[in-house]
């Protein structure tokens, strides 16, 4: 299987950073869910470009793990923007889901630099990509 990294840019909101730094979630994990999504593998397509996907804990699999709510464009970029345990949470709301297919709608359609604006602001957090041996 090609597990070459993908081209996509991918960012956390400050509160999904907070969970992921208490749930101990590596920006790794994060990235993996991403590439997964790129080749198609999507946990659940809530529509309006909202995705959720699982993250497994560490040592352990995946369903009795995190999930993750991403803003998702295939080959553009990934904001992680909600997490939760499985075992707290069985799912999302349908006015959560309204909420963040609004922000969806904003969020992806932003331009490079408004991200960067965002970025610089402290609202996203750039999860850096990885290096392979033939980037360029």
């Amino acid at each position: 299987m090609d597990r070459r990294p993908t081209a996509v840019r991918v960012f956390k909101s400050k509160s999904f950073q907070r969970f992921a730094r208490a749930c101990n979630i590596s920006d790794e994990s994060l990235r993996d869910a991403v590439d997964r999504a790129e080749q198609g593998l999507i946990d659940a397509d809530l529509g309006g470009g909202v995705i959720k996907q699982r993250i497994a804990r560490r040592g352990e699999g995946k369903s009795g793990g995190y999930r993750s709510i991403i803003l998702f464009r295939a080959g553009d970029r990934a904001f992680f923007v909600h997490g939760f345990e499985k075992s707290a949470q069985s799912n999302i709301t349908s006015s959560e889901l309204k909420e963040f297919r609004k922000a969806a709608t904003i969020v992806l359609c932003l331009t490079d630099e408004q991200v960067q604006r965002a970025v610089d602001a402290g609202v996203y957090i750039e999860i850096s990509t990885r290096q392979s041996n033939d980037d360029g």
